[in-house]
């Protein structure tokens, strides 16, 4: 199995060409190479699919096999991929997610590309849809009990469901032992993506991640969106905020006429290789 290792801010996925590698089992394949000690070592496995609603379709699986919706750092590697690669000579494509249709513009530099900016869409709201046990048209700025401790909690899907807690100190946080208890609170019936942010001025919000499926990571596209639209909703910042991560630095919009969000940032390539695996699948 042919694979490139790609790194968006330090969240780093194996990306496979679907168009010409043919896994048996993705989810069970995904655990292998995301293991760090007797794999290849990553955040999760991506699939670079054909599609037949958009010119590709990006299938995501985290660390521990489960299925992801939709990555914000992973579909900037895929575009770089597909232009980089020669899947496309396209600057402006379609990407088909378990999150809906994504949008990406690429900006290129001596035929490689450089950054992306991903139409992410609209922010999900509602209770019910992101989704997250609680009361009302939104959850903003909610009581929520972990472990006897009560936080303030924005809840937004961004195509995944996110909880944004704002904090003091992200740096003293023991995400390790705080995380799982967040990932699976009963009143998050898919589980969560916790993120904890602090608030810089108002442009800027500083946060640290813990990926459901994944655990601590250096950084979650979809998240800092919903950090984003969080600070905006509880009138922390303005609609345009540098959101920075252990990795490095996304710059999100929320655009007030259309109600999307934008997120823009770079994507690299680590490396290329080959898996020696059997038609078991067992490399």
């Amino acid at each position: 199995m042919r694979f490139t290792k790609m790194q968006g801010l330090g969240n780093d996925y194996v990306y496979v060409n679907g168009f010409t590698e043919h896994v048996k089992d993705h989810a069970q394949m995904a655990k292998f190479v995301s293991d760090r000690h007797f794999g290849i070592g990553s955040d999760g496995l991506i699939f670079i699919n054909p599609s037949k609603v958009a010119d590709f379709e990006m299938e995501m699986y985290n660390a521990d096999g489960s299925r992801g919706k939709m990555c914000g750092n992973g579909i900037r590697c895929v575009a770089k991929y597909v232009y980089d690669y020669g899947l496309t000579d396209k600057t402006t494509i379609s990407v088909e997610t378990l999150g809906g249709i994504k949008y990406l513009d690429l900006s290129v530099e001596d035929g490689k590309v450089v950054s992306v900016r991903v139409d992410m869409g609209e922010p999900v709201l509602k209770p019910e849809e992101i989704p997250v046990r609680a009361e009302g048209d939104t959850v903003v700025s909610k009581p929520l009990e972990v472990n006897g401790k009560t936080y303030l909690m924005t809840a937004v899907s961004m195509g995944n469901p996110h909880s944004v807690i704002y904090v003091d100190d992200v740096k003293g946080l023991d995400l390790e032992k705080m995380g799982p208890d967040f990932e699976n609170h009963e009143v998050f019936p898919d589980r969560v993506n916790t993120e904890f942010a602090k608030v810089i001025d108002r442009h800027t919000v500083e946060m640290r991640v813990w990926e459901r499926g994944s655990g601590e990571t250096l950084a979650c596209g979809t998240g800092a969106c919903a950090v984003a639209v969080a600070s905006i909703l509880n009138g922390y910042t303005d609609r345009e905020v540098t959101v920075k991560l252990l990795g490095g630095d996304l710059f999100i919009e929320w655009d007030e006429k259309t109600n999307k969000v934008y997120m823009t940032g770079p994507a690299q390539v680590v490396f290329d290789g080959e898996l020696k695996c059997d038609e078991s699948g067992n490399c």
